[in-house]
């Protein structure tokens, strides 16, 4: 996600409405409303609880048994680091350590200079071509170290414009 958007309580109610008919509708409504802003915000629990008859417990604890649903705004590329066993047979552990110690974060944290969201993923249908990754929608494939260290210095290099 490189953007977050900003919610209002009618985005949240319009995704809502447009799903709650479905059987089973909480989780296709919180893939919507983070797929609309971002992540699913803690204003948007009483939403979704009162139109699916359902409490804020309810709704909080499928938000935070899924680890896919992010409850703020993620940084401005999110990396996702493969933890399947294809990936761990190849390498994926020690570079899960490195990019926890590169980064300064853990999985779930943003970089202090909001860039770089850290999250795990437990498969990335690159299973041949292991340690994976996937930034922001692309999946890169044998990523060692230094390979990640130059992504993310190629994520954190923003080009300025010269105005002249």
């Amino acid at each position: 996600m490189s953007d977050s958007r900003e919610w209002t309580p009618q985005a949240i109610q319009a995704e809502i409405d447009a799903l709650k008919h479905k059987p089973g509708a909480l989780l296709p409504i919180l893939h919507a409303i983070q797929d609309r802003v971002g992540y699913v915000p803690e204003g948007a629990v009483p939403i979704i609880a009162e139109s699916l008859g359902q409490t804020r417990a309810e709704v909080h604890g499928v938000i935070s048994f899924y680890h896919h649903f992010r409850t703020s705004p993620p940084g401005r590329h999110v990396l996702q680091v493969c933890r399947a066993e294809a990936c761990q047979a190849v390498g994926a552990r020690a570079l899960e350590a490195h990019a926890r110690a590169r980064l300064g974060v853990d999985y779930h944290q943003t970089t202090r200079d909001r860039e770089i969201t850290l999250e795990a993923v437990y498969c990335l249908g690159n299973c041949a071509c292991g340690p994976s990754i996937r930034v922001d929608d692309e999946v890169r494939g044998r990523v060692t170290p230094d390979a990640f260290d130059a992504l993310v210095d190629e994520l954190r290099t923003q080009p300025l414009e010269v105005i002249g």
